[in-house]
Parts: structure tokens; sequence; C-alpha cells
């Protein structure tokens, strides 16, 4: 292993946006680099990465090379040293992440990376690192265009880009529309390394929205949750609404098709294998196993047909958006910890539902763990969470003509299978919020 592929082992494991939490890396090889133009020596670089048990993931890194010390606003960046020179996250360096601007507005292709617009870009708007990462780096210009840098590639075209574009393109109010998009080759596949839409300015998001009126509800001793000023149950509704409207879009612009009894048995066996590897990395979850096991088995035991098509994939509060003008949809790529033929598979769109009602839990639950789990807070937060769940699956019935709560057996083995995913992801990111979940497991499983 070069100098340099081993600072970058020692760096990645930190990284807020790196899939492997919990894994030991072995191994960082660069793929390829490729300097971008400007004044700046930064390059993009596609890094093979292999851990502990021989599992291999690409990600990419615009990575800068300075002589001596980073400037100060860069120093929270620094990748490490090589040769003398300084390595740095370049994602979090304006200039850079200008340039990138520049060369969609122009429309450039390098030697392996193609820049696509589909409008009139400005380039000399001023760049800024969103400060919440996830598993991607979000860049605003200005107060225009959002440009997602994702981080962890899989060779292909992305589900973000893929159902935004034909959603915008079959005339969805609920999505921002793709204005560029940058590209490579991986695998000698065409592959989605970057996409820039719309900056939806003067938009709250849908969890800090759900958080604040729980706070509201807590605030108030003698109150229900109809009642409180800051009721969320009339934007849970349309929000029901607006997700019922892209699912129908979804399923007449792209493929869909009805599931039978095999497809059925072949989606309980699946729940059951990620339930398995869930247990290996959270023993917690071993007690309910069994509970879970019989939800699934029901799912698998269906001989009805279920329609299935293309979905969000990881639908929650925090993948959408309050605008002036209604609720968006954002980050269509799906759960990144899956492969790409996951997230592109035909699935019922109840789990979509099935996500967002996991997340009006969440948004009632995490704040009542940080008020030590009073059980007169309790009460209310398990009202305020029904209230909105069922105010959200009213707004879905009306829309799609179809009320996914006649689909109990569905929804319950959706709901677990989600909570279990979420259990490992707080296993290996947030401990701390690992009691909400596994919460959530108990209630739905006792039912």
């Amino acid at each position: 292993m070069s100098e340099l592929e081993d600072v970058l082992r020692e760096w990645l494991p930190s990284q807020r946006w790196y899939g492997g939490k919990g894994r030991v890396v072995t191994a960082v090889r660069v793929e390829h680099e490729e300097r971008l133009s400007g004044g700046e020596d930064v390059r993009h670089t596609l890094l093979r990465v292999t851990d502990e048990d021989g599992q291999t993931e690409r990600y990419q890194v615009l990575l800068g090379h300075r002589s001596g010390e980073v400037e100060q606003r860069l120093r929270n960046a620094v990748v490490g040293e090589v040769d003398g020179r300084t390595l740095y996250d370049a994602a979090h360096d304006p200039e850079a992440v200008g340039t990138l601007l520049q060369l969609l507005a122009e429309g450039r292709s390098l030697s392996r990376l193609s820049f696509t617009s589909t409008a009139e870009l400005d380039p000399t708007l001023s760049p800024r690192v969103m400060g919440a990462e996830q598993s991607n780096t979000s860049v605003v210009y200005g107060e225009d265009y959002i440009l997602k840098l994702f981080r962890r590639i899989q060779p292909g075209l992305n589900p973000d880009l893929e159902l935004t574009r034909a959603l915008a393109e079959g005339g969805s109010p609920y999505v921002a529309a793709p204005l560029g998009w940058l590209e490579g080759e991986v695998d000698g596949q065409t592959t989605t390394l970057a996409l820039l839409q719309a900056f939806q300015h003067n938009s709250t998001e849908g969890w800090a929205m759900a958080t604040a009126s729980v706070r509201d509800l807590f605030a108030e001793a003698d109150l229900h949750a109809d009642e409180v000023g800051g009721d969320f149950a009339a934007e849970s509704e349309r929000l029901g609404q607006a997700t019922a409207e892209v699912h129908l879009l979804l399923r007449e612009v792209l493929p869909s098709e009805t599931a039978d009894a095999d497809e059925s048995a072949r989606t309980g066996r699946q729940l059951h294998e990620r339930l398995d590897a869930a247990i290996a990395v959270a023993p917690d979850l071993e007690p309910h196993a069994a509970a879970l096991r019989a939800a699934y088995d029901q799912l698998a035991t269906r001989s009805d047909p279920v329609p299935v098509q293309r979905i969000h994939g990881d639908y929650h509060l925090g993948q959408v958006l309050r605008t002036e003008h209604g609720w968006v949809l954002l980050d269509f790529e799906g759960e990144p910890a899956r492969s790409l033929a996951e997230r592109t598979a035909l699935m019922s769109p109840l789990r979509d539902v099935a996500g967002m009602l996991r997340s009006y839990d969440y948004a009632a639950r995490h704040l009542l763990a940080e008020r030590g789990g009073d059980s007169q807070l309790a009460y209310r937060a398990n009202e305020w969470a029904e209230r909105n769940r069922q105010a959200f699956c009213d707004g879905y019935a009306r829309a799609a003509g179809t009320d996914p709560r006649d689909e109990a057996v569905l929804l319950r083995a959706f709901e677990l299978d989600k909570a279990v995913y979420e259990v490992v992801y707080e296993v290996r990111n947030r401990p701390a919020w690992l009691p909400i979940p596994m919460g959530s497991i108990e209630r739905l499983a006792s039912r």
C-alpha cells in the first residue's frame, strides 16, 4: 500500500458519510484520479476500499493537494500529509466546488468525467457546504442551486437522478427538477457521481417541523395533540397526499407490475435474511426475533397479488421539505447501504408509507428520550405519533384511492423491517438513539 493509500485508510472511517462503520478498513486503493481544471491542485479521486470481511466499496473524494499547511477554514478537512504535501477533502473548499459548477455550466468533459447541464447556470454564485452531512455531501450555490456529491459509488445510473428526472418530465410539482449532473466511467458503466438541482430556499425540513410540533405539545401540560397551536396533522395529511401522487406518477412513467404469491414468499425470505444479518450486528434484537419472524411469515404466505413499482426507498421526514408551494420530496437514491440492484428493484409503495410512519414515531420518541422518558410525556408522544400517522394515511388514501391501512400484514412487516434497519444504523452511528427503534419493535411486535 502506498503512503497516500495508507493515509486514506486511517482517515476514511472517521468520515460521517463512510458506510462501513464497525468494520476495520484493511486496504484502500486509488483506482483513478483526475485533476480538475482551475488554479488549485484538486483531483477527483475514486477509491476502492476493502474491509476485514473482504467486502469492497467505492468512494469518491475531491482530494486537494497543497504545499505546506492549509488555511484555517480547511483545517477540519485535512486528510493527512504525503511527501511533504497536505491533503484535504476539497468538497469543503469553496474554490474547488466552484470549479465543479463552472464545469457543469460549460458542459465540459475531461478524460473520464462528463459534466451535463439542462439549464443555463450562473457559475459565479458563492458556494457553501451544508452542515448536516449524512451519506453524501451537499453544496449550496447562492440561493439557487444545490449539488449533491455522492460519496459511496456504485456503477450505473443513480436512482436519485433517474427518478427525479422521470418525475420532473412527468410534470410532478413535488420534486426539484435536475439542472445538471456529473458522470464518470466505473467498471465500464456510465455512473452518476453528482446531481445538481434547484435549491428550495425559504423551505423547512419535515423533521424540523414535526419535532417543533412535538415540543409544543410537551410544553402544554393539559392539552391534547389536536388542541395545540403547533398541531402537525394537517401537514401530515397533505404530505400523505403528495406521497400518493408521486407513487401514482412513478407507476405511470416507469415500469411496474403485480407480484404473485411466489414473489411474496421471496420477499419474506429477504426479510428473514436481513434480520439474520442485523442480529449479528445488534444481538439485542434476538429476544424479538420470534415475533419478527412471525410477522415476516404472514407476509410470505400471502396469496393475494401485490402491486410493485419504483419507489423512493428511504422515505422519512428528513427527506421532505415544506416550501411555500407545498411539499417537495428529496433524495430518491434509496437506502445507501443497499446494492444498486436492491434500490432499483420493483417494490410495494407501502415500503415508503412504512418508512414515513416510522419517522413519525422517531420524531416523537427522540424528544421523549431527551426528557428522561417521563410516563406522562410518553403518553403524549404516542398520541402525537398516532394522530400524525393516521393523518398521513388519510391523505394517502384520498389521493391513491386505496387505503394503506387495509394492508395491515404488509404494512406491519415493512415497518418492522425498517425498524430493524434503524437498529443496525443506530448501533453503528448513534448508540444513544438505539432505544427508539428497539421500543418500536417491542410495540409493533406485540400487536
